[in-house]
This record gives structure tokens, C-alpha cells and sequence, in this order.
């Protein structure tokens, strides 16, 4: 079932919104090669906390850190540790949530760790670009495939491949709610967008095959073909006045404000 959310809980799960936005900020300046995915971990928790709000992902289902830290040819899921440094020409996916009074909020971005070759920065630039455009179908009366469509249309027109296994969803008082997000499929099927609907959307894209497989920790979801992976992800907010991005202190998508 999917809940409509009022705007009293929309009013909470925009301020979590914002203080992941301010986290986002932080690591686009902070993260740097020599770090610890461990120290990456540390410093967005204690963040988190310092706001008054608590990790979303320390805990749920067994996962023991508050930020997923996935390099490379890692898609999602990469647990941090004291003995992974990040290097000159990694990508690392840095994915995170935290709950403010029951309700949560979620988002990723994809860093390049100095410089990379243009063929990896567009990996990263179309997976957003894949979002933004995601983001922009989410008006009242419009199709949920539609969002999906939008990803999977400008990712292999790019020569990407999107990522089947895991997908978008429904967030409020749960992390994973009705309805299921996928980042691929035909346009014009699926509910109808209702103001009140919020969407946590996280295109996956690799430079090779979409097939994952899960290492042997039961967490880390790495390419198959071992090529690069990026991840976005924002909460949106479906309104009668159209999207608003939760995770955006500006409540707009990257293409029109940062």
C-alpha cells in the first residue's frame, strides 16, 4: 500500500532531508585519497548525531555502519572499514539515511577521487543526469514507470548499462516502503503520482553489464564484469506544484540549483 504522506510528516522528513544535504556538502569538499572508508564512516555519523538526527542504515537488518561506502566496481552496499583507503582515480558511492522523530530520509552521490578518465566522469555525470531527469517526471496525475523510463532511456543512450537488482522505493516511516522504483521499464504503467507520494530514487549504472553478485560478507553488491558502478540518489516529495527534493536544500534537482 502506499501511504501519502501529510504535511506534518513531510515537514520531518524534509528537515532529515536537509541535514543530509549539509552531510553531501561536507563530503564533496572532505572525502579525499588517504582516507579510511572507516573515517568516512566516522565523520558523517558524528554529524548526523551532532543534528539531532540518527543513522538510518547503523543497525537495519544487520548492517554495522551508518554509511555505505562502495569503490569502484562496488554498486551499493560496501561496508567501511579501517583498512580500505580510498586512492588518487577511485569513484567511491557513498550512500546514507537518518531519521528525524520516526521518519526517514535517504540519499547517494558518487565522488571521483581526483582525476579520472572522461569516460568514468561521464559515467557519473549521466547516472545524475539519469536522477534530474527521473526527478522531473514526478508530477501529480503522471505514470510511476515514467520516472523509471526516464532513467533507463538517457543511461543506454549513453552506452550504460542500469542496474536491474535493486531498485528505488517508497520512504516515511519506514526505509523501504511501497512503492518499488525500478530504473528501467516501458512508460505510461504503474499507479499514478498523488501528492503526498515521497520517492527515494537511486539509479545504479555501470560502464559494462547490469548483472551484480553479492561478496562473500552478504552486503557488498559488486559488477559481475568487474567494470565501475556509480550511484545517486535523492528523496522526493511528489506536490501539486511538482517534485520537491527533500535532500536538496534548495528543493530542486541539480540542474536547475545546487
Amino acid at each position: 500500500m502506499i501511504l501519502l504522506k501529510s504535511p506534518r510528516e513531510l515537514a520531518l522528513m524534509r528537515q532529515g532531508g536537509h541535514i543530509l544535504a549539509d552531510v553531501m556538502a561536507l563530503l564533496r569538499t572532505s572525502v579525499q585519497a588517504g582516507m579510511t572508508t572507516q573515517e568516512i564512516d566516522e565523520e558523517v555519523e558524528a554529524f548526523i548525531r551532532k543534528r539531532g538526527a540518527t543513522p538510518a542504515f547503523k543497525g537495519y537488518r544487520g548492517f554495522p555502519a551508518t554509511v555505505c561506502t562502495s569503490i569502484n566496481e562496488e554498486v551499493v552496499h560496501g561496508i567501511p572499514s579501517p583498512h580500505r583507503r580510498i586512492k588518487e582515480g577511485d569513484i567511491i558511492g557513498l550512500d546514507l539515511g537518518c531519521i528525524v522523530e520516526g521518519y526517514y530520509a535517504d540519499c547517494a552521490l558518487t565522488l571521483a577521487i581526483g582525476e579520472v578518465p572522461p569516460r568514468v566522469q561521464q559515467l557519473l555525470d549521466v547516472t545524475r543526469e539519469g536522477l534530474e531527469l527521473a526527478i522531473d517526471e514526478c508530477w501529480p496525475a503522471r505514470r510511476l514507470s515514467n520516472v523509471s523510463h526516464a532513467v533507463q532511456r538517457h543511461v543506454e543512450a549513453q552506452g550504460f548499462g542500469v542496474v536491474r537488482a535493486f531498485v528505488g522505493h517508497g520512504i516515511g516511516r519506514e526505509l523501504h516502503e511501497d512503492p518499488q522504483v525500478p530504473n528501467f521499464g516501458d512508460p505510461g504503467r504503474g499507479p499514478q503520482l498523488k501528492p503526498g507520494m515521497v520517492l527515494a530514487i537511486e539509479p545504479m549504472v555501470t560502464m559494462g553489464s547490469w548483472e551484480v553478485r553479492i561478496l562473500e560478507d552478504r552486503w557488498t553488491a559488486v559488477t559481475v564484469d568487474g567494470s565501475l558502478a556509480a550511484h545517486f540518489e535523492h528523496t522526493i516529495a511528489v506536490t501539486e506544484h511538482g517534485p520537491e527534493v527533500l535532500t536538496s536544500k534548495t528543493g530542486r534537482s541539480g540542474r536547475r540549483a545546487t
